[in-house]
C-alpha cells in the first residue's frame, strides 16, 4: 500500500505550482474535480508544508442522535471520543487541519463547545494510502477507508469499511459492529462559508447520527 499517486494530467500544474495538494484531487475523476466550486477546490488543495496548520470557525448548527446513535457514541469514547456526544446546537465549533510532518498525511482536530461543560474535542488523522486511497484513524488503530465523490456541487467521502490494524496487520471490521455507513458532506454556502455535514446509516436502525455545522476559514487570505 503506497501513497496515492497524482493523475498525469495534473503532474503539470504540480510543477507550476509547487505547493498545490494534489491528494484530495486525484481521489476524483477530472470532470468531478473542475465541476466543485473554486472555493472548495482552493480549500482541499491548500498545501501546509512542515506542520503548518489551517482553522476553520463557526458554529454546530444541529446535532441528531437516535438511541443506537447515542450508545455508540458512549462506546467509541473508548476510542477518543470520534462521534458527538452532545446535542447542543448554536454553539461555537473550531476545526484545524496540520500537515502531519511524521506520516505525510493531516491531523484534524474537531472543537464543539457546549452549553454547559467543557468542549468536545474530536481528533483523527487522514492518509492517503490504502485501497481506496484515502484511510481516517480514530485511535487504538480503528479507521475507515474512505471514499470521494461529488455530489452535485458538494464533495463527499463516504466510508468503504471499517478496519483496525496494528504494524502490518490489518483486519477489516465484520458491518455488525460498526455503527453504519458514514457520510461526510462539504457544501458551500454561497456567502464565503461552507456546511459540514456528518451522516451515519445503520443498516437496522436507520440514520442513528445527524450533525449540521457551518464554517468559514478563520485566515481566508493564508
Amino acid at each position: 500500500m503506497g501513497q496515492l499517486q497524482p493523475r498525469e494530467d495534473i503532474s503539470d500544474m504540480a510543477v507550476a505550482t509547487p505547493l498545490l495538494d494534489l491528494r484530495f484531487c486525484s481521489l476524483l475523476a477530472k470532470e468531478d474535480w473542475d465541476a466543485l466550486p473554486p472555493p472548495t477546490r482552493r480549500r482541499f488543495s491548500k498545501r501546509l508544508c512542515g506542520g503548518a496548520t489551517v482553522v476553520y470557525v463557526g458554529e454546530v448548527l444541529e446535532t441528531r442522535l437516535k438511541f443506537m446513535g447515542w450508545l455508540f457514541a458512549q462506546i467509541a469514547r473508548l476510542l477518543g471520543g470520534p462521534l458527538p456526544l452532545f446535542t447542543d446546537a448554536h454553539v461555537p465549533a473550531v476545526v484545524t487541519v496540520t500537515e502531519d510532518v511524521k506520516t505525510s498525511g493531516q491531523i484534524w482536530t474537531r472543537l464543539y463547545a457546549r452549553r454547559n461543560g467543557f468542549p468536545q474535542i474530536i481528533q483523527s488523522s487522514k492518509s492517503f494510502m490504502g485501497p481506496t486511497g484515502l484511510e481516517e484513524y480514530v485511535g487504538c488503530g480503528v479507521g475507515m477507508a474512505l471514499t470521494a465523490h461529488r455530489m452535485d456541487s458538494a464533495l463527499q467521502f463516504r466510508s468503504a469499511h471499517y478496519f483496525f490494524r496494528i504494524g502490518r496487520f490489518r483486519l477489516v471490521l465484520p458491518r455488525w459492529v460498526t455503527p453504519g455507513a458514514l457520510t461526510v458532506t462539504h457544501r458551500e454556502n454561497g456567502d464565503g462559508r461552507f456546511v459540514f455535514a456528518l451522516e451515519i446509516d445503520h443498516p437496522l436502525f436507520g440514520r442513528i447520527v445527524d450533525q449540521r455545522a457551518i464554517f468559514r476559514d478563520a485566515f481566508p487570505h493564508i
